[in-house]
């Protein structure tokens, strides 16, 4: 079995690019509202702004964020290796990690946008404790189980909609309200808004049930990726550079096809499942397609840069929110609905542009960002992020010094 100390290069590079495809998939949030996105008709979009939307929502909504779910598993058991490699108590540290992951998801979709992910990073950390110790074969018949759970929970959904549960002019409603209060209200206004008006008027216990639930609909891409850092996938990338990119060939042109039949076929129940399967199997594809292109241009400024992304990725998110509000949000710019699709994404490209830029010179003087250094300072216990190694006594020590 191999043994590998050091960080894995194209996973770091891997998870920069996989942020500008989140950005661009969040700016329909920042833009529209995360119910406004869907109900796009609303905002009158202009032919060239429609057809740049239903570009977003094949090639790049629900395709990204899985790849940062693979990223998150992977990460998990390379951790985990490293500190039994210290002797340390492995579970001790991701709790302490994903309590605090859960903290700053709350923060953040409290206090500054409505769209958060940490919340459901930190609880699904807890999640995947339970496989954390599992056998290969065990975490893959699980990686399967939950790929077909997520593609059957998608059957209807192409015909249904939201209609099946939710009241279309109370939903309409709510995104009226929501250009209003969001395009020109006061930070408290906003903040009020985000907290507190609900367009679904479920009650109460149904949201639990969601959040009890959503792991079945999330958990195979996590999976995947622990499996693969089980595997020490992408250590040997030339030795399997002709796999990668024949993966990337047969995945990424078939998954797209099944996301466009949502589209294509919007009175067919199949549809949602074939949207569900499409989704989660083009992040496969672009795992696989970077990892190819990483192998023929990781000495390029470019890859460097994206490796300086994906190592400040926590503090990179939550500054696109930041820029992102201010932008669009009354207490901002107030270009809330306003600017259009096609300028969003020029404009999403300009922010990672300088995030790219930006997080390339920082590094040169700082080894981890801001937020980074807080969570290594909490998951360790320690004020230099360090973990302590702990060195076991052979036992005549022990003895010796128990005497």
């Amino acid at each position: 079995m191999i043994k590998h100390t050091g960080r894995v290069v194209v996973i770091d590079s891997m998870r920069g690019f996989s942020l500008v495809g989140i950005l661009l998939a969040n700016m329909l949030i920042f833009q529209y509202g995360i119910w406004g996105k869907d109900t796009i008709e609303f905002f009158s979009l202009s032919a060239p702004d429609t057809a740049a939307y239903l570009f977003l929502k094949i090639v790049v909504e629900g395709s990204f964020m899985p790849i940062f779910t693979f990223l998150f598993g992977y990460s998990m058991i390379k951790m985990k290796e490293s500190l039994e490699r210290k002797n340390l108590k492995v579970k001790r540290y991701f709790i302490r990690r994903f309590l605090l992951l859960f903290t700053l998801g709350i923060l953040h979709g409290t206090f500054l946008w409505e769209g958060d992910i940490l919340t459901f990073y930190g609880m699904m950390g807890f999640f995947l404790l339970i496989f954390l110790n599992r056998k290969l074969k065990t975490v893959m018949i699980w990686t399967v189980l939950f790929l077909l759970i997520s593609t059957l929970a998608g059957y209807g959904a192409a015909s249904e909609g939201m209609e099946g549960f939710i009241n279309k002019q109370t939903l309409l409603n709510y995104v009226k309200d929501s250009v209003q209060t969001y395009g020109s209200g006061t930070y408290e206004q906003v903040k009020d808004f985000r907290n507190n008006a609900d367009p679904l008027e479920l009650p109460e216990y149904m949201f639990l049930v969601f959040f009890l639930l959503s792991p079945l609909a999330t958990a195979a891409l996590f999976l995947l990726g622990m499996y693969a850092a089980k595997k020490n996938w992408f250590y040997e990338l030339r030795k399997e550079k002709q796999l990668y990119r024949t993966t990337a060939i047969i995945l990424i042109p078939l998954s797209l096809l099944l996301k466009s039949s949502y589209y294509l076929f919007p009175n067919a129940g199949w549809a949602g499942s074939a949207h569900m399967l499409g989704a989660n199997l083009l992040s496969v594809g672009y795992i696989f397609g970077f990892a190819w292109l990483f192998t023929n241009f990781k000495r390029t400024i470019l890859m460097k840069a994206f490796e300086c992304v994906g190592k400040l990725s926590l503090s990179n998110y939550l500054l696109q929110t930041v820029i992102c509000t201010t932008i669009f949000y009354g207490y901002g710019f107030g270009y809330f609905g306003k600017l259009g699709v096609i300028p969003g994404i020029a404009l999403c490209l300009g922010i990672y542009g300088l995030q790219l830029a930006g997080s390339y010179v920082y590094l040169k003087y700082f080894t981890y960002g801001p937020v980074e250094k807080v969570l290594r300072m909490w998951t360790n216990f320690s004020w230099s992020g360090k973990a302590k190694i702990k060195v076991a006594l052979p036992v005549e020590a022990k003895n010796t010094s128990a005497s």
